[in-house]
């Protein structure tokens, strides 16, 4: 009991997962959404203009090009993502369509490329965020930077253990304050500047045309490229909505469809603006500052305010800033765990990913996250030149895979009388998306191959390998435990029309049985044999686990109530047709050990005599890999029994 109440008093008294109060309570508003899922896109434009800009050298006229550029990728690239809202609303994004639309593989490169973005995701946001908040402290301070960038994991970690709302809640009022600052900054420096906009077109025209004769146009070409490239960390984050679109408040496709319209504008305006300001305020270079705060500062300065009071307002701006970034952490949090879900669901990671706490999180998930980004930051030192390499990649190739499986669906589906008269603007879209994203991913891996770039994809291949692993020992243990069920599958029913009543004085022997029927029955018989004509009530025990897939709609839920009380009234009937009295007990919910502690504690009220059996795999070669795979839930409850006093056998049941 101590524990639990100390387990309650950090993360939150526990949650029904059956309670449609309770979906409706964590779900999130379009609001909510675009603050915990759009702080991730947003954040980028702290860094990800500033890199385009950078790469163009002297070639600063193009800026205006690449201002443009920026904002249209952002609405194209969201536009096609809306289609992923639209075609999977359960969520799952960019690892969900793959695996549909393109196949299994490339559904699990999606997935593994995802799983490592955001937890770079979150080591990068966190680290740039200490970044800014020490440059404005005293140098002694450095050494204790990356020690606070992994207090912030920890705190972060915590907080999202708790609950989704909870986390963006406590983050709300960093994101409102830098959307509120950056609004006016980004207004106020175009219109302060608004007498040399009618002038920009021409001379950018002119420019470019001088530039153009000197260099040729192949090249030209070459350097815009590679700045829009380059730049492209600016579009990270777009693809969080549509990963977590089981998250949303109902109905979930326009709620997704209005957090992407926020996240597109928002972001457009905010990485475009900033871009365009760099070019009307002749932004430069200044050591040890971002070219945000040398813009800032001269914008702030033009307002009027002078001396400490300019300090004041720039330090506020940076703050903020530097808020936004750890708010853009938490997106890893939300987006990594729902990817991790999904992918448990289809065996490429241990089925633990899919499980849910007490406050309906994916809990192990999160504390992977976590852990790796922690692990990340201390091996990096936090250095963001070298995370950010590392960052880029992964995001270009899981746009590039959906927005492929996007483009096949549509020529695939071109007949299907509901897209007859759309297919081609959405073909279209998805086409052009697809262009942008592949040409982005290309030109980033050949340009930061050697400085990092080679970790990346190292990193993610030798993830793809440990998921075939994986999944392929789920796959053999599956067929195994099916050659079990079909062994028993033959067994005869009984003749008994008439069962005994069940008498709750009389020994009894209670049964806790899962899915497979063959288990079930492999104990039944088990105990027939050891312990003939000794028990007079047969009681079987089903708890099911409401995990992330189940949570996700009501639909799965009643298929899961089907199938569980399909199969307890096989055992049911199986026990009658042989003159014994039998009877069930099904229980729902997120902790299985405890939903089974749960039932076994009411069925002994009834019938004080029970003594209770369950059947466990065992592995002729068990190590740490088989028991990360396969939960302990039996020897867990076994312990719990055993301290309060009841007893419990574990009948093994030998499959390799």
């Amino acid at each position: 009991m101590k524990a639990t109440s100390w387990r309650e008093r950090l993360l939150g008294k526990a949650r029904d997962p059956l309670s449609a109060d309770t979906r409706h309570s964590i779900a999130l508003a379009a609001f909510l959404a675009w603050v915990g899922l759009g702080a991730d896109g947003l954040s980028s434009s702290a860094y990800g203009p500033e890199e385009a800009f950078r790469a163009l050298g002297a070639h600063t006229h193009l800026a205006l090009f690449l201002a443009v550029a920026t904002a249209i990728t952002v609405f194209v690239v969201a536009l096609a993502y809306n289609q992923v809202i639209e075609l999977f609303p359960t969520g799952g994004g960019g690892y969900r369509v793959s695996t549909a639309l393109l196949g299994p593989t490339a559904g699990l490169v999606s997935g593994s490329a995802l799983i490592v973005d955001y937890i770079l995701t979150i080591a990068i946001s966190v680290a740039s965020g200490t970044d800014a908040l020490f440059s404005l402290l005293p140098a002694t301070w450095q050494p204790f930077k990356n020690w606070t960038a992994c207090a912030m994991v920890l705190l972060l970690l915590w907080l999202n253990l708790r609950g989704a709302k909870e986390s963006i809640r406590f983050l709300l009022p960093i994101f409102i304050g830098f959307v509120i600052t950056h609004v006016i900054l980004i207004g106020w420096g175009i219109f302060a500047h608004a007498e040399g906009l009618p002038a920009l077109i021409p001379d950018t025209f002119a420019e470019l045309d001088s530039f153009t004769q000197e260099a040729g146009w192949l090249f030209v070409l070459a350097v815009f490229m590679k700045a829009y490239s380059l730049g492209g960390g600016t579009y990270t984050g777009i693809e969080a909505v549509s990963n977590n679109v089981d998250r949303l408040a109902e109905p979930v496709v326009r709620t997704g469809k209005m957090t992407m319209m926020l996240m597109a504008i928002s972001l457009a305006f905010t990485a475009g603006g900033i871009i365009l300001l760099y070019l009307l305020w002749a932004a430069a270079p200044v050591e040890g500052q971002t070219l945000n705060a040398v813009v800032f500062q001269d914008i702030l300065g033009e307002m009027g305010l002078t001396g400490s009071g300019l300090v004041i307002a720039l330090t506020l701006v940076l703050i903020f800033e530097a808020g936004l970034l750890f708010v853009a952490a938490n997106t890893g949090f939300l987006g990594g765990p729902s990817v991790l879900s999904n992918m448990a669901a289809d065996s490429w990671v241990p089925h633990r990913f899919r499980y849910l706490s007490n406050r309906l999180v994916t809990e192990n998930g999160i504390l992977l996250m976590g852990i790796a980004a922690l692990a990340i930051l201390i091996l990096t030192g936090g250095k963001v030149s070298l995370l950010v390499v590392l960052y880029s990649i992964n995001v270009f190739l899981t746009f590039t895979l959906s927005l492929a499986g996007l483009s096949r669906y549509w020529i695939v589906n071109r007949r299907n009388p509901a897209h007859r008269r759309h297919w081609k603007r959405r073909l279209a879209l998805s086409l052009i998306a697809l262009a942008i994203t592949s040409a982005i991913l290309v030109v980033t891996v050949v340009e930061k191959f050697y400085e990092g770039g080679w970790a990346t994809l190292l990193i993610t291949s030798a993830l793809i390998l440990a998921c075939f692993g994986i999944r392929a020992h789920y796959r053999d243990t599956r067929r195994r435990i099916a050659l079990v069920d079909e062994i028993f599958a033959n067994q005869s029913f009984g003749s008994e029309c008439n069962p005994p009543a069940l008498d709750p004085q009389a020994p009894t022997a209670a049964f806790l049985v899962g899915s497979s029927r063959g288990g079930g029955l492999h104990a039944l018989l088990w105990v027939q044999r050891m312990f003939p004509d000794h028990f007079k009530n047969f009681v079987f025990i089903n708890a099911r686990t409401v995990d992330a897939r189940v949570y996700g709609g009501p639909e799965a839920l009643e298929t899961l109530r089907m199938q569980a009380n399909t199969s307890l009234k096989f055992f049911e009937r199986f026990c009658n047709s042989y003159g014994m009295a039998a009877t069930s007990r099904l229980g729902y919910g997120t902790d299985a050990v405890q939903t089974l502690e749960k039932l076994c504690n009411e069925t002994l009220e009834t019938y004080p005599n029970t003594l209770f059996f369950a059947s466990k795999l065992v592995f002729k070669r068990d190590n740490l890999f088989t028991r990360l795979l396969h939960n302990q839930a039996v020897n867990a409850l076994q312990r719990r029994m055993h301290i309060n006093g009841q007893q419990m056998m574990v009948l093994p049941m030998l499959i390799d």
